[in-house]
């Protein structure tokens, strides 16, 4: 809950928040993002492999992370 200054009730100003719907923009931003055309860096602000998705979670929960990025390799990208 956000505490608001109790003088914004009476000048009938509002807060308002939600959930993006970033799902919505995968298909179309995807290929970009693979790309190299758009830096998803600018999204995420933790990235580790697919072996330790665990710490990507844990980062979440400690609030050391808000989006986590993690890269898996192919055969064709390599180690």
């Amino acid at each position: 809950m956000i505490d608001a200054p109790t003088d914004a009730v009476f000048r009938n100003v509002g807060l308002r928040g939600g959930v993006a719907p970033a799902r919505a923009y995968i298909p179309e931003l995807l290929d970009d993002v693979l790309e190299g055309r758009i830096n998803p860096g600018r999204v995420f602000d933790f990235e580790t492999d697919l072996d330790h998705v665990a710490d990507a979670y844990k980062a979440m929960d400690e609030r050391r992370a808000i989006k986590s990025l993690i890269r898996i390799e192919t055969k064709e990208t390599g180690p």
